[in-house]
């Protein structure tokens, strides 16, 4: 009797110690896998935390371009950025280049200075192949979701770009009366590329019928010697509906020691919200960076109503003052993390076309807890009584847009 108690008490030891071998990262890998994400090795990342980088950056990459430029954009404000990238695309594709471009119809026209069609027609006219996704025909409102509100870039299908980047002045000037927009995208070298690419060649398909396959348009990856673990996690409303929301949901869950996250929209569904919670609950750090300003009406006060809620758990809360936050990342454990396009509210969650990154490497993980604790410097923490400093109608709206949380 007593070896098999002894038995007992080191079968119970060692399956502890199976457990905790068990990170994070490695649970969520094989929870992804499961979702049918393609895991590829051999990828390099580069941070691009600002407007200026991102343009300065990509512009370096398409004077390269020797084969084909992709896009795939929520909307291309029709300003001087804008301008600038038309004229090289233009210059590209007299140089040979195959230039194709896609933007989305209500994105465009939900912005204040929209692609109108004789415009549209002018950039077909220089021979790049340029095409809005989905048009809303009046008065079929049914096309108005889901949206496609994803940031892709391929060139030659040697390099890409995502995040949460479109195209506009504002990235890199601010705006009035908000100031600076901070945001965040990525350039990616290696296998990954591909699965992107495999994201934008299905939604030009399913636009033009135009097929891109072969060679030509995927070629053999080269590994980078930064040798990056990175999987491309895509929602496509009807196919993979619940991808992006299971992938918050299981960084949350499998949260060791910490979470930190920048989000602009954040009125989380239920389920992320619940996530949350269990993770203050079992003794996680949890950190979240909410913009103080909005560009969107309503919608802060309802990301404060959460944040304050959430801080009253137990969450730190920081809210920034240095501008509007549009960034889209999330750092876990100080070793994984994901950035892309999907906001934390129900639009993103349930309804568009979105994209993100999730990437298991400890040094761009670094860098974005680099880039929250530099943020954190121009924002304020959440304390006891904050609620009450607010006015009745603040106080009233942001219950309401809470309320309206499976519509924002």
């Amino acid at each position: 009797m007593v070896r098999h108690g002894l038995l007992i008490v080191f079968t119970t030891w060692l399956c502890g110690l199976v457990v905790t071998a068990q990170t994070a990262d490695s649970v969520v890998i094989e929870a992804l896998r499961q979702d049918g994400v393609v895991m590829t090795d051999g990828n390099s990342v580069k941070l691009l935390p600002s407007g200026a980088e991102k343009f300065d950056d990509l512009f370096e990459q398409l004077q390269q371009a020797r084969t084909f430029i992709h896009m795939e954009y929520f909307n291309f404000r029709n300003d001087s950025i804008n301008a600038l990238l038309l004229a090289l695309l233009e210059e590209k594709v007299s140089q040979g280049v195959e230039v194709r471009v896609m933007y989305d119809a209500f994105g465009n026209s939900s912005n204040n200075r929209p692609i109108r069609r004789a415009k549209h027609d002018s950039i077909a006219a220089t021979g790049i192949q340029i095409v809005k996704f989905d048009p809303i025909t009046f008065p079929w409102l049914n096309h108005i979701i889901p949206r496609d509100h994803r940031k892709i870039v391929v060139i030659d299908g040697r390099v890409a770009y995502t995040g949460g980047m479109n195209v506009a002045d504002y990235y890199i000037n601010g705006i009035e009366g908000i100031g600076p927009w901070h945001d965040m995208h990525v350039r990616i070298e290696g296998p990954a590329v591909n699965e992107l690419h495999k994201i934008f060649c299905k939604m030009w398909q399913k636009e033009t019928k135009e097929t891109l396959e072969g060679e030509k348009y995927f070629p053999a990856p080269q590994a980078q010697p930064e040798n990056v673990r990175m999987g491309i996690v895509d929602r496509e409303p009807r196919h993979t509906n619940k991808a992006i929301r299971h992938l918050y949901v299981q960084m949350i869950d499998n949260a060791q020691e910490s979470i930190r996250l920048i989000n602009p929209y954040f009125v989380p569904t239920h389920k992320v919200r619940r996530a949350l919670k269990r993770a203050v609950d079992r003794g996680v750090n949890v950190e979240i960076l909410i913009s103080e300003k909005s560009d969107i009406p309503l919608t802060p006060d309802a990301s404060h109503y959460v944040g304050n809620n959430l801080a009253k758990r137990g969450a730190t809360v920081h809210m920034f003052q240095g501008g509007f936050h549009h960034t889209k990342v999330m750092m876990v454990d100080h070793t994984f993390c994901t950035i892309g396009s999907s906001n934390l509210d129900s639009r993103s969650l349930r309804c568009d076309y979105e994209v993100n990154t999730v990437i298991f490497d400890h040094e761009t993980t670094r860098q974005l807890n680099e880039l929250f604790d530099q943020q954190t410097q121009s924002a304020y923490i959440v304390r006891k009584g904050y609620w009450k400093t607010k006015t009745p109608w603040k106080r009233f709206a942001g219950w309401f847009g809470n309320m309206l949380t499976p519509v924002l």
